[in-house]
């Protein structure tokens, strides 16, 4: 089904990985820990970068990272990290490289104190999605007061590149706030969506 450029969010429409990206994916929530986890260090790479930059080298992320599985990303040690440090089809910065594996670490953490990663990052809503009202793009905020709680203590508990905006885009991409504008086609849509509970 074709919708108009008035039925979707403007920045959706620069590329056609991003149309389908915002079509299918943004906004919509996600229960599964793997993928929380995935978007947690994608987020985190995009710093300073666009998110188009990382959508197109996702799936070499994916290869690169054991499909960001984080009792394996854990266990990453020196020498495989200077083999992800040559790979030109991810990010190639060793903070932010470096910053996957401790995550993972913390995140398994997590796990082992809350029963689940997700049950841990969506207590910042309540467990239940967010719907803004945004009729325009420049009303649509960068941070929250959710964005800040999870920032701090993912900080607290040794997660790495997650400042307040990286977390809120987290919460925007995973589905914890919908904050397509309520003239796109996805607003409705994406509050009919229970999300992938595991």
């Amino acid at each position: 089904m074709k919708h108009s450029k008035e039925q979707r969010c403007p920045w959706a429409w620069t590329d056609p990985l991003y149309i389908r990206y915002h079509d299918t994916e943004w906004g919509v929530p996600i229960h599964d820990d793997r993928k929380l986890f995935e978007f947690l260090i994608l987020e985190g790479a995009q710093a300073g970068l666009s998110w188009l930059t990382i959508l197109k080298k996702r799936p070499e992320y994916r290869r690169a990272f054991d499909n960001f599985d984080p009792s394996k990303v854990a266990r990453y040690r020196a020498a495989k990290i200077e083999r992800l440090l040559s790979n030109p089809g991810i990010v190639r910065n060793r903070l932010k490289v470096a910053a996957a594996v401790s995550n993972a670490e913390s995140c398994l953490h997590v796990q082992n104190d809350f029963g689940s990663f997700e049950g841990f990052i969506w207590q910042f809503v309540d467990g239940q999605p967010v719907t803004n009202h945004w009729s325009r793009m420049e009303d649509v905020p960068t941070e929250s007061a959710s964005s800040r709680a999870m920032s701090r203590e993912l900080k607290r508990r040794g997660f790495k590149f997650v400042g307040p905006t990286i977390c809120y885009a987290f919460m925007q991409a995973v589905g914890m706030v919908n904050d397509h504008l309520t003239t796109c086609f996805r607003y409705r849509d994406v509050q009919d969506i229970r999300g992938d509970h595991e």
